[in-house]
């Protein structure tokens, strides 16, 4: 069984990648050298300062013990859900109060020896002490549960929120309250992956406001759910912005999504790993969709979870929709659908969505480019440009694989080539010796065209796009006639 949560980088700054060795100092250095202690005590008056206006934006970005378990622990932990009991407030309350009691009381025993000698050294090691107890507690809980298991009743933490609390109630941190601010909520894919990658296990996708922003306290601003989003809109902002965002996102393609009530109609095996499924729509029985935009999937309903495909069957009369899915390797949602979805299975999609690959039809010149399972709505666009009335005088459509076993619906494609002058497709095959058309990569096909006057739309992994982006700017085609969704 794949895991739900995922395993991905969290640390984007130096002091996020090297913290750690603040906590590794502190806590075994002092042993040795109690004096150390002593640094734990800016330390708390920082992260105190700093959750007053941002919340807990110290445990997501400066955090000692939040770099040991993001950057030395999460290689080796099991990064499962973490217990409930170690996420329920009562929990959280209580070892606040025993961890604040024991360190008062060891701070008023230590008070009677002020201005002797060994004061320094035993007040350092008051905080060594409880910096080794937080390493190996949270280290422990870091291996066994996830690497932020201990961020979830850490004393800090709590202390942050309190600080956060009083910095809200005397309303002087709006401005300087960053949250993770999604663009708009129609473009969210509800695909999961910002749970998925969230250290503390939180539900961005299922919890934004009317104002767009996620508000959970326990929210630490990491951002690791903005760089893996899939879809691109989350930001981390204060509300001003976020409103400033939200009102100058452009949602076209988006406007008509629709919960829609379906069925599983047929199921066709066009690989060992590639299946194409086609939906009947039941409620409402019919729904129009654009060449080029894609679906959303339903999964599982604990937590809501759909997954984004894009459409590879041409509209023809709005009853029903097909997608060709590539199951991935320890991929969670490809594995649930290729395990269970079964011919007239109830469905639920969510869509059309999405604008990015439907073409312009007023353009002179455009060229696809498909790499992989990218393919796949290039199916749907190019039979709509063949078929249907547009001023576009030609289109090529490159595809690209790795060996030539993984193309997929070539038949079609050159059955519209032949039905067209106006078309050409052109395959090419990466490492496959015995292929016999062109060799290479895609961008190596493009290199040899000239693309003065086209619109570009590509779909494909992101190593591929990536690549493509770099040669079609050496080619000098505007970026505002490149348009890319990564497959």
């Amino acid at each position: 069984m794949v895991s739900y949560y995922i395993k991905t980088n969290r640390t984007f700054t130096a002091i996020r990648r090297y913290g750690w060795i603040f906590t590794l100092l502190v806590a075994f250095g002092g042993l040795w050298y109690p004096k150390l202690g002593l640094l734990v005590i800016p330390v708390i008056i920082s992260l105190t300062t700093v959750a007053f206006f941002k919340g807990r934006y110290w445990c997501g970005n400066f955090c000692p013990h939040g770099s040991l378990f993001d950057s030395l622990i999460m290689p080796i932990s099991k990064n499962k859900k973490i217990p409930v009991f170690f996420r329920s407030k009562f929990f959280g309350i209580l070892f606040f109060a025993w961890f604040s009691f024991n360190l008062i009381r060891k701070l008023i025993k230590v008070s009677a020896i002020y201005g002797t000698a060994p004061f320094w050294d035993k007040l350092g090691f008051v905080f060594v002490a409880s910096y080794l107890m937080v390493t190996i507690v949270g280290g422990t809980a870091s291996i066994f549960f996830a690497p932020r298991t201990w961020c979830n009743f850490c004393p800090m933490g709590i202390l942050q929120k309190l600080s956060y609390r009083l910095g809200k109630l005397l309303g002087v941190n709006k401005k300087t309250d960053q949250k993770i601010s999604a663009a708009r909520t129609e473009m969210c894919h509800t695909c999961g992956k910002c749970s998925r990658v969230c250290p503390m296990q939180l539900t961005p996708y299922l919890e934004f406001s009317d104002k767009n922003q996620f508000d959970n306290e326990n929210c630490i601003r990491c951002s690791t759910c903005v760089v893996n989003c899939p879809a691109g809109i989350l930001t981390l902002n204060n509300e001003e912005i976020a409103l400033q965002i939200k009102g100058k996102t452009d949602i076209t393609g988006y406007e008509n999504r629709q919960k829609i009530q379906a069925h599983v109609e047929k199921i066709k095996k066009l690989k060992d790993d590639i299946i194409e499924y086609t939906f009947k729509f039941e409620k409402p029985a019919r729904v129009d969709y654009k060449a080029g935009q894609f679906i959303l999937v339903k999964i599982q309903n604990d937590p809501k979870m759909y997954r984004a495909y894009s459409i590879s069957s041409y509209n023809e009369d709005s009853t029903k929709v097909s997608v060709t899915i590539k199951k991935m390797q320890d991929g969670y949602g490809t594995g649930i659908i290729f395990a269970n979805f079964k011919v007239g299975d109830k469905v639920e999609l969510e869509g059309p969505m999405g604008n990015e690959l439907v073409v312009d039809k007023t353009a002179e010149k455009v060229l696809l480019v498909g790499g992989g399972i990218g393919i796949t709505p290039f199916r749907a666009i190019v039979r709509d440009l063949v078929e249907n009335k547009n001023d576009i005088k030609e289109f090529k459509l490159i595809y690209g694989v790795n060996y030539q076993e993984e193309f997929i619906y070539v038949d079609e494609f050159k059955a519209l080539e032949a039905k067209s002058d106006k078309f050409e497709f052109i395959q090419v095959a990466a490492f496959d010796k015995k292929w016999e058309g062109k060799k290479g990569f895609v961008t190596d096909v493009m290199k040899e065209m000239d693309l003065t006057g086209y619109k570009v739309y590509m779909c494909g992994p992101k190593p591929m796009t990536n690549a493509a982006l770099k040669v079609l700017n050496q080619l000098n085609v505007k970026k505002e006639n490149v348009f890319c969704e990564s497959a």
